[in-house]
């Protein structure tokens, strides 16, 4: 396992070309791609050709990982930091199959990807951003220590944007 993190219950590391099969899964649950604005992926090949053609690691050193429950290494979303030379901006993000929802993982795998971001990266500022109707992931937002900063127009729906930089992050009670 080449983990580029790892938490007490998680490891996170670079997606491979082998995940096309989860990727596939994932984005085609209705419920996992309701806030999000994507379209499912049509094959299990459209999946692959994705993950064959992301080169954030490449151009920035950073990007989505791959998360897996220790010690099974199952295979339960992703979580990361993307970077997005058209706003200037690092988000970070997070998807996981719903059975492993409200158990916490998105929380932990986000608080060690923001911490790696500020830490061995030498990010100031990271985004966060969520449909308002997203209440868990605007509730593993502020969990984390981001902050709300404005609401925005997210693929048409209310949004609402948050931040976090390196001096001023908070994190609230669990």
């Amino acid at each position: 396992m080449d983990a580029i993190l790892e938490t007490s219950r998680l490891w996170l590391r670079a997606f491979a070309v082998t995940d096309a099969r989860h990727f596939f899964e994932l984005n085609n649950a209705p419920e996992t791609i309701r806030y999000t604005g994507d379209l499912p992926f049509e094959s299990v090949e459209a999946a692959r050709q994705f993950l064959e053609a992301y080169n954030q690691y490449e151009q920035y050193g950073y990007g989505r990982w791959a998360v897996l429950l220790k010690p099974s290494g199952q295979w339960i979303g992703w979580c990361g930091l993307k970077y997005s030379p058209e706003l200037q901006e690092t988000d970070i993000g997070f998807r996981f199959f719903p059975r492993y929802w409200g158990q916490g993982y998105a929380t932990e795998a986000a608080r060690a990807c923001l911490d790696y971001g500020f830490g061995p990266l030498g990010l100031d500022r990271i985004v966060g951003r969520a449909m308002k109707d997203n209440k868990a992931s605007v509730r593993v937002l502020e969990k984390i220590g981001l902050r709300f900063w404005k609401e925005f127009d997210f693929e048409k729906h209310p949004g609402l944007y948050f931040v976090g930089e390196k001096e001023k992050r908070h994190t609230p009670a669990d």
